[in-house]
């Protein structure tokens, strides 16, 4: 067990080390910052009041962001609303230097893709937000969903393939990752 001031350094370093990673896929998951903020802090309460468990954990970073998966499945289970993915975080922004009517058709493009996303069930949006936008590998995905490598791999492709009958393409940015 943890003294006061060893805890109080042990979920600082955790929450400096995880902290983007949480939040980023918070953001992606809700498309609501006020929502994914609020998540981001219950997650690292969640870690704080779990502390004891760390010398049970062979994976700390796969541990947190399962805390945070739960987090938002949690809340999306009790609200069931529709999510609106933020746009930063699929693409860079876009830069100065693009013609006007470049940026429109991008912006068009994003909003497109965020909401073919964000119609995707729980499950499989998950898997497309570590795999394909955060690009964790088979086996971080698998740790962080708590299942197989094959179920990650399953639901992966056939996350894939319902996009790509939602957005009626062959060829999108993100799908690149799906090999």
């Amino acid at each position: 067990m943890f003294q006061s001031n060893e805890k109080e350094e042990k979920i600082l370093e955790i929450y400096n080390m995880y902290y983007l990673d949480v939040y980023r896929f918070l953001i992606v998951f809700t498309g609501n910052r006020s929502d994914a903020e609020d998540f981001t802090q219950e997650v690292f309460i969640r870690v704080l009041h779990n502390l004891s468990e760390l010398n049970r954990i062979s994976h700390l970073k796969a541990w947190v962001m399962s805390i945070a998966k739960n987090v938002a499945i949690d809340h999306y289970q009790k609200r069931r609303w529709l999510v609106y993915l933020s746009e930063k975080v699929l693409w860079n922004e876009i830069t100065a230097e693009k013609e006007p009517d470049v940026m429109l058709e991008q912006d068009e493009l994003k909003k497109y893709v965020h909401s073919a996303i964000s119609k995707l069930k729980p499950p499989f949006r998950a898997v497309v937000i570590l795999r394909g936008i955060n690009e964790f590998s088979i086996k971080e995905t698998a740790e962080i969903l708590q299942c197989s490598e094959s179920k990650v791999k399953v639901n992966y492709h056939r996350a894939l393939k319902e996009l790509r009958r939602k957005l009626n393409v062959e060829n999108v940015e993100v799908f690149i990752n799906a090999n």
